[in-house]
């Protein structure tokens, strides 16, 4: 089992800097600006999904600010790092890398949320593993990483089967290293997201997944604190905001082109695949109101501080809540949640 050692000294190897987890965050403060940025305005950032979205839109044009570089940085431990390294000013990651990287002692803030009502991962066997019931999963091996969201998903799934972290092995591994484990055989069980999964089971046929009941809510836009208190940078952000989630919308709307473009040439998946991960890819939708997603971090901070992963503290210091109503205002009707 994983234990609260371990965690820290993951988090020791990273540095220390920026808040602590025993004290409040210091709230920002002050009107978001309404003017677009200056235009010599840098904004780097990682999102490729965003980038291919906006290239296939037309819209990538019309960002009001410079774009040096889209790095393709996705594992939320990778972004910690970026953000520490100020090569990257914005990412999307769901709502686990912020308590890790608060846990941290880095100071970062959420800035804009979306929600997924349906469970987006899937438990993933090893080649030739019985895996029939969620019930298989006890005394398994299962790769586990704490800093990310397929973490936070084995642990509420370990609760909603009434286990315990020792009635399985948690094997720590951050999620761009669950393939090879479960390819090595390292690993009994790994959860994994599209489009690795069809990937996966189309090279290992002997390979079974089982879906989970787990919903891991929340896709986020964040940033580091730095970035926010710079004026120009601030108005960035906030200008790109609505180009994230119209991005998100317009692939909702135009499945052939978004499947062409990203599955097929972007992730070397086949179309029919791709069309398949689609129809299976729950939509995201954006609340206008943050306590229902400000609640759900919090029973995710506590199922990780219960597990002694992370200290306990209030999930609302995450979240700047002056970016709140901009992506909800930015899609019709059909894409907000109210909750």
């Amino acid at each position: 089992m994983l234990r609260r050692r371990t965690f820290l000294a993951g988090l020791a190897a990273l540095g220390a800097a920026g808040c602590s987890t025993g004290e409040a965050a210091p709230a920002l403060t002050g009107a978001l600006p309404t003017a677009a940025p200056p235009p010599d305005t840098k904004l780097t950032i990682s999102i490729r999904s965003t980038l291919i979205q906006l290239e296939q839109s037309g819209e990538l044009t019309k960002l009001p600010f410079k774009v040096p570089d889209w790095p393709n940085i996705q594992a939320g431990p990778d972004v910690i790092q970026a953000f520490r390294a100020n090569s990257v000013d914005l990412a999307t990651n769901a709502g686990i890398p912020p308590i890790q990287a608060k846990a941290n002692r880095f100071d970062a803030r959420i800035v804009a949320v979306g929600q997924r009502e349906k469970p987006l991962y899937t438990f993933a066997g090893a080649p030739g593993l019985a895996l029939n019931d969620l019930k298989d999963l006890r005394g398994k091996k299962i790769a586990f990483s704490q800093g990310q969201a397929q973490g936070v998903v084995v642990l509420r799934t370990l609760k909603e089967l009434g286990l315990k972290n020792t009635d399985v092995e948690l094997v720590g591994l951050t999620s761009n290293q669950f393939l090879t484990a479960l390819q090595a055989q390292q690993v009994d069980v790994a959860v994994l997201a599209e489009p690795v999964l069809t990937k996966y089971l189309g090279q290992y046929p002997d390979a079974k997944s089982l879906a989970m009941n787990a919903v891991d809510l929340l896709t986020i836009l964040w940033a580091p604190v730095s970035v926010l208190n710079d004026p120009a940078k601030l108005a960035a952000v906030r200008a790109f905001i609505p180009f994230w989630a119209r991005g998100q919308v317009w692939a909702y709307e135009n499945p052939d082109k978004w499947v062409d473009a990203y599955y097929v040439k972007d992730q070397n998946v086949t179309k029919a695949d791709g069309d398949r991960i689609v129809k299976a890819t729950p939509e995201l939708v954006f609340p206008a109101n943050w306590d229902r997603a400000i609640r759900w971090e919090q029973e995710t901070v506590d199922l990780l501080a219960d597990g002694g992963f992370v200290p306990s503290f209030k999930a609302d210091e995450l979240f700047d809540r002056r970016f709140e109503h901009i992506a909800a205002e930015a899609v019709d009707a059909e894409y907000r949640s109210s909750t």
